[in-house]
């Protein structure tokens, strides 16, 4: 809204100053700043009235230490770090921006399903909270409408043309490309690899000519995997005071560098990456949601005086994974959340485990102590405040590995 306001009395008024807004950077920081004050300052009133309204965490017995002290905590946190995000992007974003708009259907989409698992969790005594095959719906839901939208609609292109800096020099000519080309394209970026764009579509040239046509359907399921499988990362990571929170803020720092550079056309031809035309505006978004997630941290850190629920663990997981599609960086998303991998993995590979051992032998046996994994470490005397911060730095060296992707190829 602000950003209107200013290009308002910029172009048309020619008010001196009021031009800094059209700067991302600028934008960035104010969004940053206010979201950090946001959840700071008012996030303690939030906390107030969902201890006011007894909205508290039903701890299940697992047999872990100083479990039974966080029984009756205030959950639903996640309303913090949502309306802590939302209300600076609607200050200093660009509100017609194809991308901030999926951005915000998905924290209100996303966050509308964590927020019905907490109440019925709460409120209907039901500690499964929602069913998951309805979780799943959502999750799908979510989507099918970001890859559609991604894929068919006309604000969403990228720069194909071979060269792609304006200027280049050719034996001892200088020649000057035509006219950048920009277009619909199902490509995406493959780690580590020189050559490093892969279509999707490539996966359907065996039906023959105008197989481009038919990408859609190999990239929409794509996405739908992606979205459902890191949601449910992030809300397996949310086990102790603070662990999704801070690895999830790092991995969507990480992912705000990605979307700065390539939505920056000089940044993008230095590194000869994709440029992606207004991906950059996604920046905007990242700062605020950053600022959300540390100041969440002022309430959630050991020990938690809040806890994000499904209400924050399931939107925060969406948007990692709708950002990571946009900027075509989704194939890094196991090495980027990698916490999230390893959680997510931890449990399938428990249950596989038990299952396959209690039909061969008569009795279910474990590999670990307990899944996800940061449970393991508990059981195994580790307090969480240590099992945070490692799993911190863990994820502090993912995403500088990540970003070094962009020249380590």
């Amino acid at each position: 809204m602000l950003y209107y306001l200013f290009e308002y009395l910029d172009k048309t008024l020619n008010i001196s100053g009021t031009g800094v807004f059209q700067y991302i950077t600028f934008r960035s920081a104010l969004a940053f700043m206010l979201s950090l004050l946001l959840s700071t300052i008012y996030g303690k009133r939030i906390v107030g009235f969902l201890r006011r309204q007894q909205i508290g965490e039903t701890v299940r017995e697992l047999g872990l230490a100083g479990q039974n002290e966080k029984a009756g905590t205030p959950t639903m946190g996640g309303l913090i770090i949502i309306f802590a995000t939302l209300i600076p992007v609607i200050l200093f974003a660009k509100l017609q921006n194809i991308y901030i708009v999926l951005l915000i259907v998905t924290t209100l989409w996303m966050g509308t399903i964590g927020f019905i698992d907490d109440y019925i969790k709460i409120f209907k005594k039901d500690k499964q909270g929602l069913k998951g095959i309805f979780k799943v719906f959502g999750q799908v839901g979510l989507g099918l409408i970001v890859g559609t939208v991604l894929y068919f609609h006309p604000g969403v292109n990228i720069r194909t043309d071979t060269g792609r800096g304006d200027i280049f020099s050719q034996t001892s000519e200088t020649v000057i490309n035509p006219a950048p080309v920009y277009e619909k394209s199902t490509s995406t970026t493959i780690p580590f690899f020189k050559n490093n764009e892969f279509d999707y579509a490539e996966l359907l040239a065996w039906t023959g000519e105008g197989y481009e046509n038919w990408a859609w359907l190999i990239f929409i399921p794509v996405v739908i995997f992606i979205i459902t499988a890191v949601s449910n990362g992030a809300n397996l990571t949310d086990g102790i005071d603070g662990l999704a929170a801070g690895t999830s803020a790092v991995s969507v720092l990480a992912l705000g560098i990605f979307t700065f550079v390539s939505g920056n056309i000089i940044f993008s031809n230095y590194l000869n990456i994709m440029y992606i035309p207004n991906s950059g505006e996604m920046t905007v978004f990242i700062a605020a949601f950053v600022g959300s997630l540390i100041g969440f941290l002022w309430y959630n850190s050991y020990p938690a005086s809040v806890f994000m629920g499904d209400t924050g663990s399931l939107t925060i997981g969406g948007v990692i994974a709708v950002l990571a599609i946009a900027v075509r960086k989704e194939l890094l998303i196991p090495l980027l959340c990698g916490i999230f991998l390893v959680e997510n993995f931890s449990v399938v590979i428990q249950v596989a485990y038990f299952k396959y051992t209690k039909k061969r032998f008569g009795e279910g046996r474990r590999i670990f102590l307990m899944a996800p994994l940061h449970h393991h470490y508990q059981k195994k005397g580790y307090h969480e405040s240590k099992i945070v911060t490692r799993f911190w730095i863990v994820a502090i060296m993912l995403a500088i590995l990540s970003i070094v992707t962009l020249k380590l190829r």
